[in-house]
């Protein structure tokens, strides 16, 4: 099976560096399942492509499969594998670019940061559904999508089409962006997982799908193709999505196959909870004008645009992609010039000053502080609290506390997480925060609350002095 991507980006030779494979060499990776092989067919300043070519051992992988392994007799030895693309494709793409998957990009870190043009191919793709699926799960993504069906056999017409397509993804997106999503989107597409699923499933799917699953309109559908529609993974994995940007967990529908033990529960999700209660707070504080530090795809920005009583508006995130999905949230193309005067959306990090953070009533750093690196907090506070100063701040985190209660769970709630703060050490951190820059300090809860353990999240209402 194989994938290429290219770029047309001057000198479009850096993708070698983006992708830490030298172009002058042809480099080969042992799969559990094969090998893989990374070359480049074209390697100039004007287009630079990079092959992913996959080989399958199919013996190798009759021998590996388990008991719950669904091949039988000679299927395990005569199938689509090496040919089509599969979840083991993006299994070795996520292999042999880890370190681009990452964002790092050493000396070409600005390219790694910023958005390229990209094209990606792949002549055979199992695509249940047929193109519409692919244009559902890719478009929302930016890309332009060319999904052409194959034929079964094009010597017989009249037997129609099989369930592959050659695709073609176009597009200006981030490096990184491109490589975890075919790395979460591969599966998505053939609905089937050609190795066993453990529990940490859901953190590999939130990894890779940080940025930008949370706010796929066809999340579910994802999540459950990838999953292999085991719903007690699916279930937890949208559970997690809610929390990190959306505002409502999908009610479940159970595979086929397996027993409902118990109706879904009606309630709020934690991300509305959290959103409530901040709104509750500025409202309390009867603030006028409000910025949400970190804002992310936009979720509580929609809420603040649709309180009258706030008459500016801003939202600041350190990701253009993130940026992008929000004003599409808001449909800033389509308000009236009145209102879009009251709403400001730009680029920037929470770690250098910028006059543009101060002159707010309020600021919100709704589960902000804990995605950054723990040297870099002493730089937050002087930008929010020293430079920016607005009279109120409100920060919500996770409660480490409160995590044994979600089911599965295994280490921090967001594979990107630097820490999680006990109530304890939010405390201690509220308190000097609030010392060194002449402010006062409420600690709240919010969500479900335990008697030992306290609330989900927590949250600190700084007032300056």
């Amino acid at each position: 099976m194989l994938l290429t991507l290219s770029t047309t980006h001057r000198p479009a030779s850096d993708l070698g560096y983006l992708l830490f494979k030298h172009p002058d060499r042809v480099q080969e990776f042992k799969q559990s399942f094969g090998k893989a092989t990374v070359f480049y067919p074209e390697a100039n300043d004007e287009r630079c492509t990079v092959a992913v070519l996959l080989e399958i051992d199919p013996v190798r992988l009759a021998r590996s499969a388990g008991k719950r392994s669904p091949d039988f007799s000679l299927a395990q030895y005569v199938n689509d594998r090496s040919y089509a693309a599969s979840s083991m494709l993006g299994v070795a793409v996520a292999n042999v670019f880890s370190t681009a998957r990452s964002g790092r990009g050493d000396s070409r870190q600005a390219v790694a940061d910023a958005a390229i043009p990209l094209e990606i191919t792949i002549p055979v793709l199992p695509c249940r559904g047929g193109p519409d699926i692919a244009r559902r799960i890719f478009g929302p993504l930016g890309w332009i999508v060319d999904a052409e069906p194959i034929p079964l056999d094009g010597r017989f017409p009249e037997w129609g089409e099989s369930r592959y397509v050659r695709l073609t993804l176009t597009g200006t997106l981030r490096l990184a962006d491109a490589l975890n999503q075919l790395h979460v989107l591969l599966p998505a597409m053939d609905e089937a997982k050609h190795y066993w699923q453990s529990d940490d499933e859901v953190d590999k799917l939130l990894r890779s799908g940080e940025g930008w699953l949370a706010t796929h309109p066809d999340r579910e559908l994802i999540t459950r193709r990838y999953l292999g529609h085991r719903s007690s993974l699916a279930g937890r994995a949208l559970e997690r999505l809610a929390e990190l940007g959306d505002d409502v967990v999908e009610d479940l529908e159970p595979a086929a196959d397996e027993e409902v033990t118990q109706p879904p529960e009606k309630r709020a999700s934690l991300n509305t909870q959290r959103h409530e209660a901040v709104l509750a707070a500025l409202s309390e504080l009867q603030v006028r004008t409000v910025i949400d530090l970190g804002c992310g795809p936009g979720a509580f920005l929609d809420k603040l645009v649709r309180e009258p009583s706030f008459t500016r508006i801003a939202g600041a995130d350190v990701s253009a992609r993130s940026l992008q999905i929000a004003a599409r949230r808001l449909r800033v193309d389509r308000m009236s010039e009145r209102q879009s005067e009251r709403l400001e959306l730009f680029q920037g990090a929470l770690t250098y000053e910028d006059s543009r953070f101060s002159g707010f009533d309020a600021a919100v750093l709704m589960e902000v502080v804990e995605h950054v690196d723990p040297p870099r907090l002493a730089a937050l506070e002087r930008v929010v609290f020293g430079a920016a100063r607005p009279g109120a701040v409100l920060v919500t985190t996770p409660n480490s506390e409160y995590n044994p209660n979600y089911e599965g769970l295994t280490g921090m709630r967001h594979p990107d997480h630097r820490f999680e703060w006990t109530r304890a050490e939010l405390q201690d951190w509220a308190a000097g925060v609030a010392a060194a820059y002449d402010y006062s300090v409420e600690l709240r809860g919010v969500g479900d609350v335990d008697p030992e353990r306290g609330t989900s999240t927590q949250m600190a209402v700084f007032l300056r002095g």
